[in-house]
């Protein structure tokens, strides 16, 4: 295989894993080409390599930035705008998981707090049954966040190894 048929083969299937883990695939594919972008490429050299409109390029662009992974860059007496991805797999895979935490996990962690003051009678199997289930969702998502903040924090080689002690 040839670096042109790899490289079209890895935005492809960054975008489709992208759009199964629930994110735009578009939105994935960008990324995917960023990241093996040696340099930093403009808005225009985007719309070129993954033939999208500028509205869809500029969008995209902006998503990626509030995922906070790709950075905005300008150069000295150019007015184009430069994008560039972080290379490092451990740095995307944190960033990634501190977004999702706080889009998805952070809301629910709050609901869940808000439900568990329900009031109701012991004696009435639907709010016990109520009750059990939001506390068992509860404890889930505590140690899922407690994970999350961990690996957030921590260095690669320390998670890992940790990961793999739980494990053996």
């Amino acid at each position: 295989m040839e670096l042109v048929e790899a490289r079209l083969k890895f935005i492809e299937t960054w975008g489709k894993l992208g759009s199964e883990w629930g994110i735009n695939r578009t939105m994935a594919q960008v990324h995917a080409l960023l990241l093996i972008a040696p340099e930093a490429l403009t808005t225009e050299e985007v719309m070129e390599a993954l033939s999208i409109s500028r509205g869809n390029a500029n969008m995209t662009l902006r998503d990626l930035i509030s995922w906070g992974l790709v950075e905005k860059q300008l150069k000295p007496g150019e007015r184009k705008e430069y994008f560039f991805a972080e290379k490092d797999a451990w740095t995307i895979a944190r960033q990634v998981a501190q977004e999702r935490k706080k889009r998805e996990l952070d809301p629910l962690l709050k609901v869940l707090n808000e439900l568990a003051e329900v009031k109701g009678s012991e004696n009435d199997p639907a709010y016990k049954t109520f009750k059990t289930s939001v506390k068992g969702i509860t404890k889930l998502s505590a140690n899922v966040n407690n994970t999350l903040e961990t690996m957030i924090k921590a260095e690669e080689n320390w998670f890992w190894g940790s990961i793999f002690k739980i494990f053996k």
